[in-house]
């Protein structure tokens, strides 16, 4: 994939895999089950977007973040941003907070709720450089969930299927810069896109 893991790296998401399929026997955090579909289903589908995203400083987000995909990943290959796992499962939240106490790592929250219910709240409105998010809603949903959360140049991250080139409308093409990347899996047999979504400053 063109970049190399730590072995901490790659230690830190072998625990999260572990507690993911040991907490899976008894709360639903993933209909995807066992070692190898969970690596090709969740951690290389997020490890395959890090040449991509402009990390390791500054607030992020994962909107819907399940079981902690692709925002804890990414908050392991780029330490030094400061990452919000947000869901509105509190059983999904309780287990990554879980995660983080063993995997001990700073600079790492999870809060339980909807992200529309953030958009009031001073501590998260335009304050976050990057929003991650992966299977949660169609472009322009995700457009409206992200966007009074963005700080000034923030960009929104959509993990998405190729397909999902028919969700970019006229009023998101006027809103945003958008950018789109596809990329393959190491098994060469699933293409997966990313959408980055950047908002334009109105010219005074």
């Amino acid at each position: 994939m063109g970049f190399d893991l730590t072995p901490v790296q790659v230690e830190q998401m072998a625990c999260h895999a572990a507690q993911l399929e040991k907490w899976n026997q008894h709360v639903n955090l993933t209909a995807i089950k066992g070692p190898a579909p969970l690596a090709h289903k969740h951690f290389l589908d997020a490890v395959a977007i890090q040449p991509y995203i402009r990390g390791n400083s500054g607030r992020w987000m994962d909107m819907g973040t399940g079981g902690g995909f692709p925002g804890l990943p990414v908050k392991l290959l780029n330490p030094g941003i400061r990452m919000v796992l947000v869901d509105a499962s509190r059983k999904k939240i309780h287990f990554l907070k879980h995660v983080i106490r063993m995997l001990k790592l700073d600079g790492i929250d999870a809060i339980h709720g909807r992200v529309d219910d953030l958009h009031h709240d001073p501590w998260f409105v335009g304050r976050f450089d990057g929003i991650l998010s992966r299977g949660v809603a169609d472009l322009d949903r995700l457009a409206g969930l992200a966007a009074p959360l963005l700080a000034k140049e923030g960009i929104l991250y959509a993990l998405k299927s190729p397909g999902a080139r028919e969700e970019i409308t006229d009023a998101l093409d006027e809103k945003f810069f958008i950018q789109w990347d596809d990329y393959e899996l190491p098994d060469g047999k699933e293409t997966r896109s990313l959408v980055r979504l950047t908002l334009k400053q109105k010219s005074s």
